[in-house]
């Protein structure tokens, strides 16, 4: 059984002004050709399948999007495995996966053999098993959603909880508990080939610059240490930095676009991986997504700095850019600016100017009612526009303006 695993696909989502749709339905159809290409009988997606800006119109066509996109895959009896992350909708997953089940009443009771050719989503701690269409064995999948309060505490003392610490312990031990029932289910056969998909943050990966959208106060760090030896995969999603932990079978597949700043040195991908009737078959193989680049643009001599980028910059059209600026009045024109840069980076999804030829305040002092020395006013000027300076480089400047001034004198 050929799995191709993959998270962090965040749908609908925006990144400053940009609505970052086209971006993600590339990367999405990237993912459909891989599984063309690479006969990928089960296709797991591990959590944050929505982003939580998406609305409600821009969910409805992402659905219809995957129905184009992955009706070949169904029909020729591939199937999609999905679970609910952080940033997905809780209500509106519940409300898709009943009307699922009003659809297929009989499908999904732990540790059943599901059908192929169809999606399943998992919004709670979910036993499935697939039969591989060649082989006849069957695989045990394992699906945990983001452990949330409303999806792993489901009794009343179980919400109760008087700090953030006590609310993430309690979820650590819901989400532990969670997995060891399913383990111990009757129809869950230790000796069978297993996988795990787990959209949730375990203790030692690395999460790059930060987290995405989410404190790490906020979020459930799991041990996850024995996840290694009780699954023949664990594909996890959350974390959107492409790694593995402990073992080479144990992967966060990353995001498969680069969502914010933080992701602009991380090359996107998905995992390949092989199960047979006696469990993995070799290492799992990672194949690469392109994704959009993404970087900041610091401009500090409009002047200069417009017909450097011009030149350095001939296609970013598409390029996600944060734009920092620093213009001085009476010398730039800001709206110019604005607009030159804006020609060469259309996609600039943040940016912030600051004029840096101001004055700043009075140098005169109320509390004396009197004025300072024309020298004076100078030193105590430069003193106070420099101060961000390197120590060495405001020396030699102040030392020049004292040679000025003497020669003034």
């Amino acid at each position: 059984m050929r799995i191709l695993h993959t998270a962090d696909w965040h749908l609908g989502d925006r990144l400053g002004r940009i609505d970052r749709t086209d971006d993600l339905r590339k990367a999405v159809e990237r993912v459909a050709v891989h599984c063309k290409e690479q006969h990928v009988d089960v296709l797991l997606v591990a959590g944050d399948l929505f982003s939580e800006l998406a609305r409600p119109d821009g969910l409805r066509e992402t659905i219809r999007h995957w129905q184009e996109v992955f009706s070949e895959f169904l029909e020729t009896g591939g199937t999609i495995l999905t679970l609910t992350g952080n940033h997905d909708n809780e209500n509106f997953c519940q409300t898709l996966c009943s009307a699922m089940s009003l659809a297929s009443p009989t499908v999904g009771k732990p540790g059943e053999t599901v059908p192929p050719g169809r999606l399943y989503l998992a919004a709670d701690p979910t036993f499935i098993r697939l039969e591989d269409k060649m082989g006849g064995f069957p695989v045990q999948f394992v699906l945990m959603p983001y452990p949330t309060p409303h999806r792993f505490l489901k009794c009343e003392t179980g919400l109760k909880y008087g700090s953030p610490e006590e609310k993430n312990n309690l979820l650590v031990s819901a989400w532990a508990d969670a997995l060891r029932d399913i383990r111990a289910h009757p129809k869950y056969d230790l000796k069978a080939p297993a996988v795990l998909g787990a959209h949730v943050h375990v203790h030692g990966s690395n999460i790059g610059p930060s987290l995405f959208r989410i404190t790490t106060e906020e979020d459930v760090v799991i041990e996850g240490a024995e996840l290694p030896e009780q699954f023949d995969y664990a594909a996890l999603g959350h974390i959107h930095k492409p790694q593995w932990l402990g073992a080479t079978h144990m992967r966060y597949s990353g995001s498969i676009e680069r969502m914010d700043l933080g992701e602009q040195g991380d090359q996107k991908g998905v995992v390949l991986v092989e199960i047979g009737p006696d469990g993995r078959n070799g290492e799992p193989v990672v194949l690469p997504l392109p994704a959009t680049p993404i970087y900041p643009v610091v401009v500090l001599e409009p002047s200069a700095d417009i017909p450097r980028l011009k030149l350095e910059y001939p296609n970013a059209n598409a390029d996600l850019v944060n734009l920092q600026i620093r213009y001085t009045a009476g010398k730039d024109q800001l709206e110019d600016v604005l607009r030159d840069l804006d020609r060469i980076f259309p996609r600039w999804y943040a940016r912030d100017w600051k004029e840096t030829g101001a004055l700043g305040p009075t140098l005169v002092s109320a509390a004396t009612g009197g004025g300072k020395g024309f020298a004076e006013t100078v030193r105590d000027y430069l003193g106070q526009e420099l101060i961000q300076h390197d120590e060495a480089e405001r020396d030699a400047i102040i030392k020049i303006a004292d040679g000025l001034l003497k020669d003034m004198e």
